[in-house]
């Protein structure tokens, strides 16, 4: 599974841009023969979207020949290391994608240029053309620092043959925690290796889980830490307990590369959380399948992520890197490519550009996707994100493998991250 909500940077990453900005290093993009090459890095087109981020690259050049577009596409697992790397190195792409925890870390290091000026004097920018919460979510302390590129969300992915061979009825909008676990036990077959359920024990389940069961990360000054509560309780024993009784083993699954879309693809997994980027992948399975909007418990909660695309600070072609990013933000050309291709959805406020993603093909409940909306589970985000993750996944991991109570672990974790907010 490709976990999203990359943290790129720690303090000690931070410090280390922050520093290679103020020495005013530059990044490698040339221009000659009155032709600008921008580099631009990329993690989601990797590996099933290359050629859908290639069609986009060449209908921009065709439409603006003094330009040319570099792709970097790095593997998800490795593109927190190498941007950060070649920011603090002086070798940093000239665009590049961030996810929105990390924006807050890049912007406030000072490894991002503010892009009010050449917004203000690239013609075919319009602020407008974007979803305004998109918008917003791209700015750092009021100001533009990226632009919206793409959202997606996670939702329960699930095989109909397994559920029609069990004689169980499929997930529907109205499913919480308890009717998924009855489902999952009733699916699972040990003996021929068929798992009822698979959501990872992590900091991003965590958090997503406190929300549906009602409870809090933060208090609500923002001052302490409160996942420590009955309903963060709740939300890990949920997680914990799917592993000891519907999920193959965390630890198995956690060190083999794409374990469960794997099992998911075999036809040995009846229910998956994961993402609408997986439906490309899944178009050829030779099963039925279908989405819906993921279970909760006292509450509705999905999680919703969003990428955004920046400009280096450090870029001698900011007009044109601009030029370059409004075309992948916000052009006909990628929303089209988008939908046709069922990779993230663009974050515009026309969304007449993006109906045609609920008729592009399996699954049919593509519905899901936007209904998953209306209830987005919020992520926190500090400046020390990397330490509170670890902090959050350290607990978790030691209270299911019994060696803390939970309770306990969670007592510790909120200690810990409240420190890191002094």
């Amino acid at each position: 599974m490709r976990t999203r909500h990359i943290t790129l940077a720690t303090g000690l990453a931070a410090l280390a841009l922050t520093s290679a900005c103020s020495q005013g290093s530059a990044t490698k993009s040339t221009s000659e023969n009155g032709v600008t090459t921008v580099r631009y890095m990329t993690f989601s087109s990797a590996p099933d979207h290359t050629k859908d981020l290639d069609t986009i690259v060449a209908a921009f050049e065709k439409q603006n020949p003094t330009i040319k577009i570099q792709v970097q596409a790095v593997p998800y697992a490795d593109y927190a290391t190498t941007l950060q790397t070649s920011i603090a190195g002086g070798t940093a792409p000239d665009t590049f994608e961030l996810d929105q925890q990390s924006l807050v870390t890049y912007a406030s290091s000072g490894a991002l240029l503010d892009l009010t000026d050449p917004a203000a004097k690239e013609p075919a920018y319009n602020a407008s053309a974007y979803a305004p919460a998109n918008l917003e979510a791209a700015q750092y302390k009021g100001k533009q620092y990226a632009l919206p590129e793409s959202f997606s969300t996670v939702v329960l992915i699930y095989n109909k043959d397994l559920f029609t061979r069990a004689g169980v009825p499929v997930p529907t909008a109205d499913w919480t925690w308890k009717d998924e676990q009855a489902a999952a036990l009733k699916l699972t077959d040990r003996a021929k290796g068929v798992w009822g359920d698979y959501q990872p024990i992590s900091f991003n389940e965590f958090t997503k889980a406190l929300d549906q069961a009602g409870g809090s990360f933060f208090s609500t000054d923002g001052a302490r830490a409160t996942f420590d509560s009955p309903q963060g309780v709740a939300a890990a024993r949920w997680l914990i307990d799917k592993n000891n009784k519907t999920m193959p083993d965390a630890a198995k699954s956690a060190s083999t590369p794409d374990f469960d879309t794997n099992l998911f693809k075999a036809g040995k997994l009846a229910m998956w959380h994961n993402g609408n980027w997986q439906f490309s992948a899944l178009k050829d399975v030779p099963f039925g399948w279908d989405v819906a909007v993921e279970p909760g418990d006292t509450h509705k909660a999905s999680a919703v992520f969003q990428n955004s695309v920046a400009v280096s600070k450090a870029t001698a072609h900011s007009g044109a890197a601009f030029k370059w990013l409004n075309y992948l933000t916000a052009s006909d050309t990628t929303a089209k490519t988008r939908v046709d291709s069922s990779w993230e959805l663009p974050p515009l406020s026309d969304t007449d550009k993006v109906a045609g993603y609920l008729t592009a093909g399996k699954p049919a409940n593509r519905q899901a996707v936007f209904d998953s909306l209306k209830n987005q589970a919020a992520a926190p985000v500090i400046a020390k994100q990397q330490q509170m993750q670890d902090i959050i996944n350290n607990a978790l991991t030691n209270a299911a493998a019994g060696r803390t109570d939970v309770a306990k672990a969670l007592s510790q974790a909120a200690t810990q991250v409240t420190a890191l907010l002094k």
